[in-house]
């Protein structure tokens, strides 16, 4: 990956068909955006995780993003962060931030993940 003072690394569920999806998509969808972001599967990473400041429990439960200054943005924020990079994502990261329909998608997304891990048995 090329120096980039603006690059995102995400963490996520790489043993999760529809993770591995999602990421698919977001890399069609960035174009040359999507060079800028170095996605690292969380699968038996739990040491390297801890490392991060990340709990391992956690990013199985919530999309975690690290900004270029190390930051740690977790589940709707890193998906903000992440989709407000790509000009076609953007009005939707910003419909996502707003309060009232962020506490709601929120709950939301929470239910889902639990949905998922509990049906691969992992939760």
């Amino acid at each position: 990956m090329k120096d980039d003072p603006e690059r995102l690394t995400v963490y996520y569920d790489g043993a999760c068909p529809r993770c591995v999806r999602d990421r698919q998509q977001y890399e069609s969808l960035a174009g040359d955006a999507a060079d800028a972001v170095c996605w690292v599967d969380i699968t038996g990473r739990n040491d390297e995780l801890k490392a991060q400041g990340i709990d391992p429990g956690l990013a199985l439960r919530e999309l975690h993003v690290a900004d270029a200054h190390g930051r740690i943005h977790r589940e709707l924020d890193a998906y903000i962060l992440l989709m407000s990079r790509v000009p076609l994502l953007r009005p939707l990261a910003w419909l996502i931030g707003l309060p009232g329909l962020r506490r709601l998608l929120s709950a939301l997304y929470r239910a889902s993940v639990l949905r998922r891990l509990r049906a691969s048995g992992r939760n």
